[in-house]
């Protein structure tokens, strides 16, 4: 029900299924609104990949540290743009034209990018795909809730970051059956546009969300979706609730000509509903979680994996385990509640970026000698090794991190072996390759790489079902409906700001501090994220968004996470009662 709590007798996730004969129509909506999601995951994890190989196409992007970051980036400046933008529409023109906007972004992107004869064409496009992530990541979450019943709403929800995590795995997929094709990262990068034209048609066949068409006055079209959603028992019940909460909306909008800012801040419910949905967003991005996303080939060549097919091979596990951690968070996330949830994620997250850091400080202070014989036997030696004090003292890390321009060719023996430090291009490379050697540029041999593989599974295990999920099912549940779309806006670009620093700048720390020191930083900020957890944000498992909205006026800081959310209804009830007598 929209206006009291529902006693969920069996998991979300039983009931979710149940919906496929039951009422597939809520699934259709959902699945629909969800290849939002889908092109969110695809745009944002293939470029892991691509990069790959337009780093082999463009030479200035393969110099430039900071190139590379910002073909990376500018998706999230657009997103920036396209979420603060897209909170507006919401409002404006509802959630449907917000995702259709979205699709036609998406659309222009992947085509300007598939075509790009330069790093600056290529960035033009991921600016557009960018505008259209930022659009899909807050209207295909706020669609879906609007549009699903109480009970199984959060597993919905959280359907569309299944989606998105579904998405980044298609893109290694596609990522590695491209490898072997011409033009490779072009096709990587053009196939987003199949997805985007796809969700274009289905969902000119669908309705808007019934609380917006509400909220606009168009309650005969919102009550004939709300009859196809709801059960006939529960329908009217229903339609009451929510025709109240839009009327109580109404009323507080027509006492202000517009949203305004002060006014909403010093609105309780939305204050302390900001606290915790933005900062979940900004601490979902600043414990690391694009840094693996996005540079997750390039972070398993750091390991000492040389080949971009076995980096990309290796990273589709990553990719993999990320969705499967998705499909868990639809199970538990209205079975043990968001907070649990978060909880558990961050712990894990903490130890897995411990075993990342051991493991990538035992790498650098163990790579493999410089062989003078070695490098001697090539006539391309590193210039920074030639004129270098003591040549002795070089070890692989050390010729790498000398200059871009140099590169380490493995022993022909062994790999761990002492090694030559030659210049980086590609006819040195082809020369190290003919005598079956390996070529590295990113990271070291080392004999610790399988540890980094199998740290960096454990972070997305632990990451995914809690920090990747909870936020966005949050921010759709804990604002009023009248600042829905603003405050939805607001977290959504918290969170493209978060990561556009984090992509930003995580290569050019791996750069200035090391790999290591760069995942402890991270180890840090996830300890501040789980005491933010404990202290600001509120459980809203099985709550009508017009429940959580009572509970946020009255709640205060709780540290009891574990606090049954019938305890919070109880209080709230207990409350109204007093004041009312």
């Amino acid at each position: 029900m929209e206006g009291g709590v529902i006693e969920v007798d069996a998991s979300a996730f039983r009931e979710c299924l149940s919906l496929s004969w039951k009422n597939p129509y809520v699934l259709r909506l959902a699945f629909t609104a969800g290849i939002g999601g889908l092109l969110f995951g695809y745009d944002t994890g293939v470029i892991s990949g691509a990069l790959l190989y337009i780093r082999d196409d463009f030479k200035d992007v393969d110099r430039k540290t900071w190139l590379q970051e910002a073909i990376v980036s500018t998706a999230l400046a657009g997103a920036i743009i396209g979420a603060a933008v897209g909170g507006w529409i919401n409002d404006r023109f509802g959630r449907k034209k917000a995702i259709l906007v979205a699709d036609v972004l998406f659309f222009i992107g992947a085509v300007v990018m598939a075509a790009a004869m330069n790093s600056a064409i290529l960035i033009v496009g991921r600016v557009f795909v960018g505008l259209g992530v930022g659009m899909a990541s807050m209207a295909a979450p706020l669609y879906i809730s609007e549009a699903s019943p109480t009970r199984v709403r959060g597993a919905l929800v959280s359907l569309n970051g299944f989606l998105i995590t579904g998405g980044q795995f298609l893109s290694y997929l596609i990522n590695l059956a491209f490898t072997k094709a011409p033009g490779t990262w072009r096709w990587m990068l053009g196939v987003a546009a199949v997805p985007a034209v796809v969700q274009f048609i289905l969902l000119m066949m669908l309705p808007e969300s019934p609380r917006w068409l509400f909220r606009k006055e168009r309650e005969e079209e919102g009550k004939a979706i709300l009859r196809k959603i709801y059960s006939p028992h529960e329908v009217e019940a229903e339609i009451n609730a929510l025709k109240e909460s839009v009327e109580l909306e109404i009323k507080e909008a027509e006492a202000s000509d517009k949203v305004s800012i002060v006014k909403m801040l010093k609105t309780r419910t939305v204050r302390r509903g900001l606290y915790a949905g933005m900062g979940l967003q900004i601490f979902q991005q600043f414990v690391g979680i694009n840094t693996v996303m996005y540079y997750s080939p390039t972070i398993v060549q750091l390991a000492g994996f040389a080949s971009n097919q076995t980096a990309l091979l290796l990273s589709l596990v990553t990719a993999g385990l990320n969705a499967f951690g998705s499909i868990l968070s639809i199970y538990f996330i209205d079975r043990t509640g968001r907070k649990k949830l978060l909880l558990f994620s961050l712990s894990g997250v903490v130890v897995s970026l411990v075993v990342l850091t051991v493991v990538f400080n035992q790498s650098s202070t163990h790579s493999p000698m410089i062989s003078a014989i070695e490098t001697s036997h090539f006539n391309n030696t590193c210039p920074d090794y030639r004129i270098a004090v003591k040549p002795g003292a070089w070890d692989c890390m050390r010729c790498l991190k000398a200059s871009p321009e140099c590169g380490f060719c493995a022993s022909q023996t062994n790999k761990l072996l002492p090694g030559a430090c030659l210049i980086s291009n590609d006819t040195t490379k082809r020369e190290c390759q003919k005598e079956h050697r390996l070529w590295y540029t990113r990271g070291c041999p080392s004999k610790f790489g399988w540890l980094a593989i199998i740290g960096l599974a454990l972070y997305i295990i632990f990451f995914s079902p809690g920090m990747g999920t909870v936020p966005w099912v949050l921010n759709s549940e804990i604002y009023p409906l009248r600042y829905r779309g603003v405050c939805g806006g607001m977290a959504s670009t918290s969170n493209w700001v978060s990561n556009l620093i984090v992509a930003q700048s995580f290569l050019s720390l791996t750069q200035a501090i090391g790999t290591s020191w760069t995942f402890m930083i991270f180890i840090f900020i996830t300890v501040a994220a789980i005491i933010f957890v404990i202290i600001f944000v509120p459980e809203t498992k099985g709550l009508p968004i017009e429940e959580v909205e009572k509970m946020l006026e009255g709640r205060s800081l709780n540290l009891k996470f574990w606090q049954r959310n019938s305890d919070h209804g109880e209080d709230v009830s207990t409350t109204q009662k007093t004041q009312s007598k």
